[in-house]
């Protein structure tokens, strides 16, 4: 966006922070769990983190946050490092929190010292039933006042293996009184005997997010850890143990995170629609993930400018997806080439063009780009296809394209008049004769007839065949995790529409997976990664209008 904007409140945050000279350098984190693929929510966070060591100077790591074996792949490590470059942005460290898995061990065994931890095998219903409610105070645990040298040695043999999955937990003892529930003595180590994507079997206790993270921010000197508000409870507990254990003290701020309408924001639920098949996989164009978006076509560019436009928030709300379309449409309509594709297609022969005499018109590319994109050779012949809606056997009031005796405009060539039509048997137009006017060729027009109607073509002797999927929302709700029942009920069975056979302009026929186009008149496409050079398939990215908020009011 060109035009000038207040600074977000952890702008200004900064801003005195390195004015005052509190921090010489702004350190910030992109820390992603590696149990799932990036979506459009971890994007506003990414143009966050790296926008504002962008801004102010500084660095931003990444971060795995690679605490759950048992759910995190090596295959999510390398698409989320893959998504975050292609919004255009590059880390300074790559780091896991499995770097630190020896030193967070060295910081639960100085809490046990100090008599700050204890290990706890009672069961999660016991430690449920003990930690009372937001309005009761919670009870001690049994095992709560465990000598040091007790629980040196138990959590010792946690970690030599000598305890089961789930038989004890180490725990932090602060207050079972306290009015923050997280604060009445949180679990910070767990037991899983499990193999781990980088460590292997090194080790089989794991730190809890609570216990890794901000000791993990204190341990690369992070000076704003940037999160969502719904750790706003957790900030207590990250401050008391950089406290308790004395080490370089990170700051903790939190923002509104995405939520966006008619979708589901949530890993679970995008891996539970992967797993049942309801879309094909984490880049299915009709997902919120990033690497979903890119297949459907949007850029980079469009996702950081929908970020800007959102801005930074301290509260809740959902962001229409309407918003995040029109970023796209934007960018594209400086972007995208002019081509013309023929969806639903009906033959129109010109009855008095020569038989057999191909013709080369000139198409412009791209009328608002700066350079205007440049020109492309377009074939044209005596038998064309045309959008069977372009045609009306009786047409309505102010109906600018073809009827019987109407004239239009063939985009980038001829005008036409409509002298006769046939049908088949079951009473479908299967062709539509017309008649050409030789002095109204587009550019060298001289015939003195001005026509309403503009249709785009395909000449049907050089037409190639294409594939075509247009996707809509995924969900019929503004916000299917709100609606009662399962998300799944309201799936919105339109959400994908496949049309196995259009014609596109033989201009197409070598169109790099990396490109984007105006198909005139039907919207912007791109070429999907299934496509070869003997099935070619394009994707819809998005709608010239936004149809949507028309047909849901």
């Amino acid at each position: 966006m060109s035009e000038e904007r207040s600074l977000n409140f952890i702008e200004e945050i900064i801003e005195n922070d390195l004015n005052s000279g509190k921090y010489e350098t702004l350190i910030t984190r992109f820390p992603p769990e590696p149990n799932g693929y990036l979506h459009i929510g971890h994007a506003k966070a990414i143009c966050l983190n790296f926008g504002l060591t962008q801004k102010y100077g500084g660095y931003t790591n990444l971060r795995f946050d690679d605490t759950n074996p048992v759910t995190e792949k090596t295959e999510y490590v390398d698409s989320q490092q893959h998504d975050i470059k292609w919004l255009g942005f590059q880390w300074k460290n790559e780091l896991y929190t499995s770097d630190y898995f020896d030193t967070l061990y060295e910081y639960a065994v100085t809490l046990i010292k100090k008599d700050l931890a204890y290990v706890d095998h009672s069961t999660a219903d016991e430690i449920a039933a003990l930690k009372g409610t937001p309005t009761e105070p919670g009870s001690s645990s049994p095992y709560r006042n465990r000598s040091i040298e007790e629980n040196l040695d138990l959590f010792s043999r946690m970690k030599s293996g000598g305890f089961e999955d789930g038989a004890c937990i180490l725990r932090a003892k602060i207050d079972m009184q306290s009015t923050n529930m997280l604060m009445r003595d949180p679990i910070i180590y767990r037991i899983k005997h499990a193999e781990h994507h980088r460590t292997g079997n090194k080790w089989c206790i794991y730190p809890m997010y609570d216990f890794a993270h901000g000791q993990s921010d204190s341990i690369e000197n992070i000076t704003h850890s940037i999160c969502t508000l719904e750790y706003v409870a957790h900030r207590e507990l990250y401050d008391w143990l950089i406290e308790k254990l004395e080490i370089f003290p990170s700051k903790q701020y939190e923002f509104a995170r995405l939520n966006l309408s008619y979708t589901v924001m949530s890993k679970r639920k995008l891996l539970q629609l992967v797993n049942d098949g309801v879309v094909t996989g984490w880049d299915d164009p009709r997902m919120p993930t990033i690497s979903g978006l890119r297949r459907r076509g949007y850029t980079p560019e469009s996702i950081r400018e929908f970020c800007e436009r959102i801005g930074i928030a301290k509260r809740e709300n959902i962001i229409e997806l309407s918003l995040l379309e029109f970023c796209i449409r934007e960018h594209l309509n400086k972007t995208a080439n002019r081509v013309m594709a023929v969806l639903d297609p009906i033959k129109l022969i010109i009855t008095n063009y020569p038989e057999g005499k191909d013709e080369t018109l000139i198409g412009e590319n791209n009328p608002e780009a700066e350079d205007k994109g440049g020109t492309r050779e377009i074939p044209f012949s005596n038998e064309l296809w045309i959008e069977r809606e372009d045609f009306m056997e009786e047409p309505a009031k102010k109906w600018f394209r073809l009827a019987p005796g109407a004239m239009v405009r063939l985009k980038h060539a001829y005008i036409v008049k409509c002298e006769d039509f046939k049908k088949d048997e079951q009473g479908n137009i299967t062709e539509i004769h017309c008649s050409y006017i030789p002095e109204s060729k587009s550019g060298e027009d001289t015939s003195g007839i001005n026509v309403k109607g503009t249709i785009h073509w395909v000449s049907s002797k050089h037409a190639k065949n294409a594939e075509i999927r247009i996707y809509d929302r995924l969900f019929t709700v503004e916000s299917p995790d709100a609606e009662e029942g399962d998300f799944k009920d309201y799936l919105n069975p339109n959400s994908m529409e496949i049309i196995k056979q259009a014609y596109i302009e033989p201009y197409l026929e070598n169109a790099d997976k990396d490109s984007r186009y105006q198909f005139i008149r039907k919207g912007y496409y791109c070429v999907d990664k299934d496509s070869t050079p003997g099935n070619l398939i394009f994707n819809r990215t998005v709608g010239l209008k936004d149809a949507w908020a028309k047909t849901n009011k």
